[in-house]
């Protein structure tokens, strides 16, 4: 049980860290927001990263993501990946990465197996090897070390340890892991955003060695990138058969702030030019959306806008909500309970979407 510093309300559904409630966040958001600032802070300076984006008037701006990084000499950028050395912004490149990877075979856990080529064979015969899950054939998973926002709940937190670390791997050693059985690269993370020039290059040489079949160029992120980044993004999956999934943590900006330290604008305004696209392709779906209900910070009224949002743009935008698992700096809240699952899957339907699931059912808890 924690306490909310502004109301006192008392709750096992107020983050310890974060040390404000839902309703204040909504209700008093200058002064929330001033708490969880607060607490990113904290979280950053255990991993040696940037407290705050730089916004040094004198820096070097770096404009990869929405964070538009002003860095001064000798600091680095939000994402911890670039410097300002000597003038010069120094770090990875389209060459050289901070990532790792590995082979899952297929169908595999995606937040699109249900809609996408490898987990239903749609698009087949074009984008899928078969009329149905492709049973015999890998995703190449790719996880890259850093990101552009800073989740207090960050379902794979660990990265963190490897973002600073002074190793970088070859665009070409990760080309070379696309074998005969790879049918989509799938990146994540972390985030793909702060390295996108190295994923686009990967890609673009990956499926130049591949020539003729299919490999499939699929992208898990915030959407956070800026938008000729996107374009390129958009591009790669709409020829190869892939997707792009945007993960939309959180509608009202001030409580996706508070959640992630950064502002949802770059995000909305992606997805937003990513759907106008969706009639390019029509199976599989290009664009797909994903939510995670943090208990007592995502609730059914935020899906409910999430929702309204993304039928305004396209009732066919496939989206799933992802069952809760306590992590990172929230461990203290519990799991997603089922009802409440099944609460938000209701009003994300009401509210015009006409393909909604919920994901990581097995975590769910009874209630």
């Amino acid at each position: 049980m924690a306490r909310c510093s502004l109301c006192g309300k008392t709750s096992s559904l107020i983050s310890g860290e974060l040390r404000v409630c839902l309703s204040c966040i909504r209700s008093r958001p200058e002064e929330s927001l001033e708490m969880a600032m607060m607490a990113h802070r904290r979280s950053r300076a255990a991993y040696g990263l940037p407290e705050e984006v730089p916004r040094d008037p004198d820096g070097i701006q770096c404009s990869i993501c929405a964070n538009e990084c002003r860095i001064p000499p000798g600091g680095m950028g939000y994402c911890g990946l670039r410097k300002n050395i000597d003038g010069e912004l120094v770090g990875v490149t389209p060459a050289q990465g901070k990532l790792s990877w590995y082979h899952d075979p297929l169908p595999t856990n995606c937040v699109a197996d249900w809609v996408c080529a490898g987990g239903t064979g749609a698009g087949y015969p074009k984008y899928a090897h078969s009329n149905g899950p492709e049973i015999g054939y890998m995703n190449l998973a790719v996880f890259f070390h850093a990101c552009t926002f800073n989740c207090l709940y960050c379902q794979n937190w660990q990265f963190r340890a490897e973002t600073l670390r002074p190793w970088t791997t070859d665009v070409v050693e990760l080309v070379k892991s696309v074998d005969e059985r790879t049918s989509c690269i799938c990146y994540f993370g972390g985030d793909p955003t702060p390295q996108l020039p190295f994923a686009l290059r990967a890609s673009r040489m990956a499926l130049e060695a591949r020539r003729e079949g299919i490999l499939r160029i699929c992208w898990e992120t915030n959407g956070s990138m800026n938008r000729h980044l996107l374009e390129d993004m958009l591009e790669l999956s709409l020829i190869s058969g892939g997707c792009v999934k945007f993960d939309l943590k959180a509608m009202d900006e001030n409580l996706h702030r508070a959640l992630t330290g950064v502002s949802n604008r770059r995000t909305l305004e992606n997805i937003s030019a990513a759907a106008e696209r969706m009639n390019e392709r029509e199976d599989p779906p290009l664009v797909i959306a994903s939510t995670l209900l943090v208990p007592g910070y995502i609730d059914e009224e935020e899906v409910r806008a999430i929702a309204e949002f993304l039928a305004s743009l396209n009732t066919g935008i496939p989206y799933t909500l992802l069952a809760f698992h306590p992590q990172f700096h929230m461990r203290d809240l519990p799991f997603t309970q089922r009802s409440m699952a099944m609460r938000c899957s209701d009003a994300a339907r009401r509210a015009g979407l006409e393909r909604v699931r919920v994901g990581n059912v097995h975590i769910l808890t009874p209630g």
